[in-house]
């Protein structure tokens, strides 16, 4: 995590992710992203499973993440909406 947190240089970050993780890896690590963004954006958990061909076990997990106290995922998004607010960017 330090390493990511140490550069602001997003190819970097891609490249060292694409030298650490398998291209499975990838795609699932994508896939669970793409859950928990539909989650937050209020896409039913059946239009998701559906969409991205994921299980209801896995949508129930993201989302009992996503509204835990404490979640990362809400601190990172509350961290993308500041920095895309501040550069005009799109979060979603």
């Amino acid at each position: 995590a330090k390493a990511l947190a140490l550069t602001s240089d997003n190819t970097l970050v891609d490249d060292f992710l694409r030298c650490l993780l398998t291209p499975a890896e990838i795609a699932d690590i994508a896939g669970r992203w793409a859950l928990v963004k539909a989650l937050r954006n209020k896409i039913p958990q059946r239009e998701i499973a559906k969409d991205l061909g994921i299980s209801l076990c896995k949508i129930t997990r993201g989302s009992r993440e996503l509204k835990k106290s404490d979640s990362a995922f809400a601190r990172i998004f509350a961290e993308l909406i500041d920095n895309t607010a501040n550069s005009g960017e799109n979060a979603k």
